[in-house]
């Protein structure tokens, strides 16, 4: 859908739609499993439980009691990226996350949170993790950009990784998929062998299928 005001560009599109399609699906769920909580939790809310309780032990793990703060910010994350993976698993669906803007904007705005944070915590103190105390003023020169480098390649990487792991895990599932459909489709007209070779192609395609629903979990 094309949309502009003032000149700007507010297009929806298929990106757009499957964003918000997975916040929909993400507050249905946990609005549910809260709906139906027992003392004896059911499966939603079991589910809802151990994904609550995986992120908080995440945070505690890496961030201390203090970071807790945050864990409304990273439960929210976690689980948009989680849905936005899943829903692209769907065929035909769009995978939001195989796309570097999508990853890039989420990077850029943890980073931001990260930053901005440090230094409303701190001062200009913050800025001294990038000259760790004791070096010689020469070595300074050196490590400050380093340290720099390193700090902001951190949100990069990430965004890389997501991205890649997701458009290439989609494009073999493509490529396997379409193999044994036309190798299954020419041993109907006779070409036993050529479905032999389908059949295994279908067979590594359900095991890809398997490996990305792994991959789409873990990259969340």
């Amino acid at each position: 859908m094309d949309l502009s005001i003032g000149g700007v560009d507010i297009s929806f599109t298929n990106a757009s739609g499957f964003m918000l399609l997975g916040v929909v699906l993400c507050i249905a769920f946990f609005g549910y499993a809260a709906s139906k909580k027992a003392l004896v939790p059911g499966r939603t809310q079991s589910m809802a439980e151990i994904g609550y309780g995986f992120v908080a032990d995440m945070v505690r793990s890496t961030a201390g009691e203090e970071g807790l703060r945050f864990f409304p910010f990273v439960f929210t994350l976690f689980f948009f990226v989680f849905f936005a993976n899943m829903i692209g698993m769907v065929p035909y669906a769009f995978t939001t996350t195989s796309h570097l803007v999508v990853t890039g904007a989420l990077a850029m705005l943890v980073i931001s949170i990260v930053i901005g944070f440090g230094i409303w915590k701190n001062g200009l103190s913050f800025f001294k993790l990038f000259a760790p105390s004791g070096a010689p003023f020469l070595i300074y020169l050196i490590l400050v950009p380093i340290e720099i480098i390193s700090f902001l390649a951190r949100p990069v990487t990430l965004a890389l990784r997501l991205f890649a792991n997701m458009l290439a895990g989609h494009i073999m599932l493509k490529l396997f998929a379409t193999f044994a459909a036309q190798l299954i489709g020419a041993a109907l007209s006779g070409a036993v062998f050529m479905g032999v070779v389908g059949l295994l192609a279908f067979g590594m395609g359900v095991a890809l299928n398997a490996l990305e629903l792994l991959v789409a979990g873990l990259q969340a």
